[in-house]
């Protein structure tokens, strides 16, 4: 099949290349991001694939539709970019990746937190300046601290897993329970006031719903134990990205690890070392010491992109086979959480 793929880097071309091999699409890959002012792009093609960031809204979707495309591809388990109820009014199907690489994820939010606790990236940048000076980057032991994950779907199971391998004790909170993950860890599920007053740190691995919007805002931020930190590698909206500042102000949170970001779009992956960062909220968080923000990276190792690119290409082979769509994603979706979501 004809497949445009958007929002594509050089990574992306590199997998999608090799995985192509089984499958033989033609495949077309361009810079721009998927939106209503880019998507007649698509002419030609029979299946638009389209990643976090890009913004499918109804009149990105008809404009698919009417330049020719059949089929809309997700390489990614989120879908909050995507108007369900406007793709099914056009019968345009959508599929998605709905897992990859749960290490890859659940090891960027630990690697955050040591790095953050061991203040690595502020020593990184001393030594470089032949600041070899100790004061200032005092962490403490992870062994016996307790870790608040919030949502236990493969990556918080996997995020659980690493930090009882520290030695942590671990409370968790999902609307499913995991008895197996108790069974297995020792893991005790506690509702959210809980983890919100005794965790040292505090990891999200929810998806992005209405009702998980700023599920972190000054309320919830209040009620935490000061000098938490905080660790967010699910969904940037997440987090009351002003409410966190305020937060960190105070000193009431006392660190923050962010691989996302609730108004990416548009910043996140693309260079913008020349320019002036125009986002007010982000350039502010990038001034505390104690916050480490990356570039939305945390699914990025090779074997999460091997993954991405071959359940891509899988899916659209079924779809062209005319046989059902084990990863389609409906409409009732955004209204329904899925089921052990990984980001």
């Amino acid at each position: 099949m004809k497949i445009v793929l958007f929002d594509t880097h050089g990574y992306d071309r590199d997998s999608f290349t090799a995985a192509n091999g089984r499958f033989g699409h033609e495949i077309t890959f361009l810079e721009p991001r998927l939106t209503r002012e880019t998507a007649a792009l698509a002419a030609g093609h029979e299946v638009a694939c389209a990643f976090v960031n890009d913004r499918l809204d109804e009149p990105a979707l008809q404009t698919l539709r009417q330049s020719g495309i059949r089929l809309v591809a997700l390489r990614s388990a989120g879908y909050n970019h995507v108007d369900l109820g406007a793709a099914s009014r056009l019968g345009l199907p959508v599929v998605r990746v709905p897992e990859y690489s749960p290490y890859a994820v659940a090891e960027h939010a630990v690697g955050l937190a040591l790095s953050l606790n061991r203040k690595i990236h502020r020593a990184y940048a001393r030594v470089r300046e032949w600041n070899f000076s100790l004061d200032g980057l005092v962490g403490f032991d992870l062994h016996g601290k307790t870790v608040g994950i919030v949502g236990t779907g493969k990556i918080g199971r996997v995020a659980a897993r690493i930090f009882h391998g520290f030695g942590c004790r671990v409370l968790v909170y999902d609307l499913q329970p995991d008895a197996a993950l108790v069974a297995e860890v020792g893991v005790q599920y506690v509702d959210l006031q809980t983890i919100y007053r005794e965790a040292d740190i505090l990891s999200l691995h929810v998806p992005l719903t209405p009702s998980t919007r700023h599920m972190i805002d000054g309320n919830a931020l209040s009620s935490m134990k000061r000098g938490v930190m905080l660790i967010n590698t699910g969904r940037g909206a997440l987090i009351d990205s002003r409410a966190l500042i305020a937060a960190l102000k105070t000193g009431h949170i006392g660190a923050a690890g962010l691989d996302v970001y609730e108004e990416e779009e548009g910043v996140f992956f693309r260079d913008l070392s020349d320019e002036v960062l125009q986002d007010d909220v982000l350039a502010r968080l990038l001034t505390f010491p104690n916050v480490l923000v990356t570039s939305h990276q945390a699914f990025l190792t090779r074997e999460a992109l091997s993954n991405i690119a071959s359940t891509t290409l899988s899916n659209i082979a079924v779809f062209e086979r005319r046989e059902p769509l084990v990863n389609e994603v409906h409409a009732r979706a955004v209204l329904q959480p899925p089921q052990n979501p990984q980001s």
